[in-house]
């Protein structure tokens, strides 16, 4: 039993920070947003509600300046207050920002914000082992070399949750009677509008696949379902 234990605790370790990250994010998030209002924001928000079936759709403000979007473990979609101020001054449109919001409800609907969050634990619990198990071949560097490792496997999952989403927010944008148009000069003024200098590090070090591989995919996409109607 005892030579399990290098293995059995960093997966409690991990379980024990899933809940808390969990927990936390939920509460600064709650602290820190209010529910957005703004009517010429909601029309292009309520074509996605309808292509969706659905009453409504509830999006948050998160008050901070980067520019970002985000789905919460508990399925609630924000908007940061400086990807809105984009909007308020006119460089990003509505539709833009809605297929931004399309593109969270897809990691919502594809069960990836939760899995994220087990991604994360399940991230401490193998960097954890694999530091226990190779720090006793490579003193000194096991750690190190874990800690690559592991980021490089998530940093492929969340390029993989990446597609996804945009997948489905491109068919969402298309059954609401927006199109892609918007998702696509959204990605061509988000490294811009984010500060995000072209991406300069390698693809498969970033969490979110290169600009460009995502327009690629959005427009091969909508090639296939063409093609298939």
């Amino acid at each position: 039993m005892i030579k399990f234990v290098p293995i059995i605790l960093p997966l409690v370790y991990g379980l024990v920070m899933f809940r808390l990250s969990a927990w936390r994010l939920n509460r600064t998030l709650k602290n820190q947003s209010s529910l957005l209002a703004d009517k010429q924001l909601l029309k292009p928000i309520q074509l996605l509600a309808n292509a969706l079936d659905l009453e409504s759709i509830s999006v948050n403000i998160y008050e901070i300046e980067p520019v970002n979007g985000l789905a919460a473990p508990d399925g609630k979609i924000f908007i940061t207050r400086g990807f809105y101020n984009k909007f308020t001054s006119g460089e990003v449109t509505g539709n833009e920002l809605a297929s931004v919001i399309a593109h969270e409800l897809g990691h919502v609907a594809l069960g990836h914000t939760r899995r994220r969050m087990i991604d994360f634990s399940g991230q401490n619990a193998l960097r954890m082992a694999l530091g226990s198990i190779l720090s006793r071949v490579l003193p000194g560097v096991g750690g190190i070399v874990a800690n690559v490792l592991s980021n490089l496997l998530m940093a492929r999952l969340s390029r993989a949750d990446e597609f996804e989403a945009d997948e489905y927010a491109s068919a969402i944008m298309i059954k609401s009677g927006i199109g892609v148009k918007p998702q696509i000069s959204m990605f061509e003024k988000l490294e811009k509008l984010s500060g995000n200098n072209g991406n300069l590090q390698p693809a498969w070090l970033l969490s979110h696949p290169k600009t460009n591989k995502r327009i690629e995919k959005i427009q091969e996409n909508v090639s296939k379902w063409d093609a298939n109607k």
